[in-house]
Order: C-alpha cells, then structure tokens, then sequence
C-alpha cells in the first residue's frame, strides 16, 4: 500500500514539473494574460520566435523586433486573431498565415508588394494595415477579404489606386502616397465606404463619375494635392462633386481658385457699334463718366447747332466718317415740298480721326454733332438743288456774263437814225 502511495506521489510530481513545459506556458522573454493566451513578446530584438508559445493563441505582438522572414511560421496558430508585426525587417507579408485572423498590423516594414496570395484566404480578415512600406503595388483578387472593413495602404509608394477592393470595405487611407489616377470602375462597387483619404498625393484631376457611386461616404480628404484649377476639360467634375456630395470634404479642390468666375461676361457688340467712329465715342464717354463723378449738363454730342444757324452752303475740307453718304440724293422737281427733315452727323477734326479709334484719353476733343437740313422745304427755289451728308470743298459758280445796258447817248443816236426813216414813210402815205 505504501510503494502505491509512492509512484502516485512521484507521478504527481513529475507532470508537476513537466506538464506546464509541454503546454507551452508564457516565455520568459514575453508578458502573457488572459491564461497565457495574449502573448506580447514586443521589443525583444528578437530574430526568431520565442520557444514555448502555445498552438491557442489569440492575440501575439512582434513588433518592435529584428524578424527578417517569418514565412511558414505562424500557420500553426490557427485561433489566432490579432497579428501585430509592425517595425520589423520583413521584406514580405508572412505566407501562410492563419486563416482564423481578424487582424494583421505590418506597419513600418520593407514590404515593396503585396501580392495576391497574401491576402488571397483571409476570408475572417477585418482590419490590414500595411502602411509606412515600400509598397508600390497591391494586387487584391476580386471576390476575396470579404470580412475586410479597414484597408490602410497610406505612406508608400502607389501610383494607381488598388482595384479588386473588397465590396463591405467601410475605411480606405491611401494618404501620403504618389497617386495621380484612378482608373475606370476602382471605386464603382463601393457602396459601404464611409471614409476616403487621398491627401497628400499627386493628384491632378478625378475622372468623371469616380465617386458618383459612393453614396455611404462621410468624410474624404483631398488636401495636398496638385490639382490643375486652370484646366478645364478634367477639374470640373471634382469642383461639381465636392459641391454637391453630403459627406464632409476636408480641403477642398482648388478653394483659393475658384471655378466660377465672377468677372462678368462683356456684351457683344451690335450692328450699331460696328462704325469706327461710335465706338470710339462710347470709349471717349466710358472714360468721361469714369473720371467724372458728377454728370454734366452736357450731352454726348456737347455742341448741336440747329438747322436755322447751317448756311445754305456748308464748306467742310475733310469727309465726314460715315459710309453710305458718299452720293447726292436725286433732284425733286420744282413745286411744294415737304417740310425738310434734319439729319445729325458727327464731325470730326483730322486730328481727331484716329484718336477716335484708339483709347479715349481726357484730354481728347469730343465730338461735335451738326444738324443739315436734307430734303426739300416749301421755299425750294430759295434753297440749293442738291445737299449731301458728305462735305466736299466749295466750288464756286462761274456766273453769266451780264447784259450789256445801252448809255444815254446811244439812244439818241439811235433815234436819230430812225427819223429819216419815219419821214420817208410818212411822205408816201
């Protein structure tokens, strides 16, 4: 009786001893919690994995250590959950990692690409974080990381936005990278997105309908970016959109540039300012009403003589600029006339003819407005035959040679001459 009581008391001691070996009780150069099933091994200078991890764990931190490769390492951990290898030496994202995480931190590695074995049967995944890399491509396959709700890829080296993102993906931080397009259909099935940031990239436009489907989102952010306010062909849709979008838009395209400008369009000219001489009075009374705060009695034509004060006969050495009034009218016959109507022409001095079509300055002489009568007034015979609105120089009228007027003297000689005659006459009767 007492030699059994003795081996189950030796026995006793030996699984004592070594049974907590065997179950992979906490490493001495980790803090472990949670019945040893949260191990923290983190800044350790480790190279290798700590000896005595037990086959449950859920929750392990490697960070902050010297791993250069942890391929087939970890695969054994199959309830593990949260995998933490940020600020390490990897070169790769671990193949064959547990099917059973939720989350996987790789921050701050020398990861150049993640490729699509990577992530290819992480169908648990919820949260991956591989930012402040290297990583200058990401190649997702579609239909994969269905669980997947947080994708950060911010601080690396992307040129294109990752297509094939996971369609329940709720956060995306693409900040920080050298992005400049988006291609056709990346953001098309991402309905569930609720926070997009972008900034600090090199984006210079957004192609039209990249963000048309994204009707969950709430904030995104598009500052620090070199957007090409002045083109007109790409930057509009994006202006459109952030106006119009209900999530929160933190730094605005082109804010201090607006798109809209509020310089108001000049109106186009008519038919009636196509003459040289219009024009150049409408500048003449722009700059005038400009330097002018008060308005003057003066009128635009500041002089107007009427018809009763126009000589018959106006002499005028220079043509006046108005076209179509090179020919005369035709002559009305003689006889009552209407009353003559009056035509104002604007005349101006050879040294003003092209000053008016230049810009107007103050000192220039505005010009002066005539009114001719042109037609044919009741006293016609009084009135010259012919006016025109064209001045040509004065030609003076040769007048006839007048009737020469017998003297006195004449007259009796040609009475004397008659007498003789007038006596014959007189005899023979």
């Amino acid at each position: 009786m007492e030699y059994q009581i003795l081996n189950t008391s030796t026995c006793l001691l030996v699984l004592l001893v070594f049974i907590p070996t065997g179950l992979g009780i906490c490493p001495s150069s980790c803090k472990c919690s949670g019945n040893d099933r949260n191990v923290d091994c983190s800044g350790r200078n480790l190279t290798v994995l700590p000896q005595g991890l037990q086959d449950n764990l859920t929750y392990l931190n490697l960070s902050f250590n010297q791993f250069v490769d942890l391929d087939h390492q970890l695969t054994r951990f199959t309830n593990l959950r949260t995998l933490d290898i940020s600020n390490n030496w990897l070169k790769n994202v671990p193949a064959h990692l547990p099917k059973s995480l939720w989350e996987l931190y790789a921050t701050n590695n020398n990861i150049k690409v993640l490729q699509k074995l990577d992530t290819a049967y992480q169908w648990n995944l919820r949260v991956l974080d591989v930012s402040r890399n290297m990583v200058e491509r990401a190649v997702l396959i579609n239909n994969t990381l269905s669980s997947l709700k947080f994708l950060n890829l911010s601080s690396n080296k992307l040129w294109t936005v990752p297509t094939n993102m996971p369609y329940n993906i709720e956060t995306v931080d693409l900040s920080n990278n050298f992005l400049s397009q988006i291609l056709p259909g990346t953001l098309v099935r991402l309905q569930h997105l609720t926070s997009l940031y972008l900034h600090n990239n090199k984006f210079s436009y957004i192609p039209d309908k990249a963000f048309d489907q994204l009707s969950q989102l709430q904030v995104i952010t598009l500052y620090n970016n070199p957007w090409s306010c002045g083109d007109t062909q790409t930057i509009p849709y994006v202006l459109q959109w952030v106006q119009g979008t209900a999530a929160r838009v933190v730094g605005a395209p082109c804010a201090e540039q607006p798109w809209a400008s509020t310089t108001p369009a000049l109106a186009q000219p008519t038919a009636l300012d196509s003459s040289p001489m219009i024009k150049g009075t409408k500048a003449a009374d722009r700059e005038g009403s400009a330097a002018a705060p008060e308005p003057t009695k003066v009128t635009k034509t500041h002089k107007q003589l009427k018809a009763k004060e126009v000589p018959p006969l106006v002499t005028q050495r220079h043509p006046a600029l108005f076209p179509g009034t090179e020919r005369p009218p035709p002559h009305s016959p003689e006889g009552p006339q209407e009353a003559a109507a009056t035509r104002t022409i604007l005349v101006q001095a050879p040294s003003e003819g092209n000053a008016s079509l230049g810009p107007a300055t103050a000192s220039s002489t505005t010009p002066m407005t005539l009114s001719i009568t042109s037609g044919m007034p009741t006293n016609y015979s009084k009135m010259p035959q012919s006016t025109t609105a064209t001045f040509r120089k004065e030609e003076a009228t040769p007048s006839a040679p007048d009737a020469r007027v017998p003297s006195r003297a004449g007259r009796w000689h040609v009475g004397l001459l008659w007498l003789p005659l007038l006596h014959a006459l007189a005899v023979a009767v």
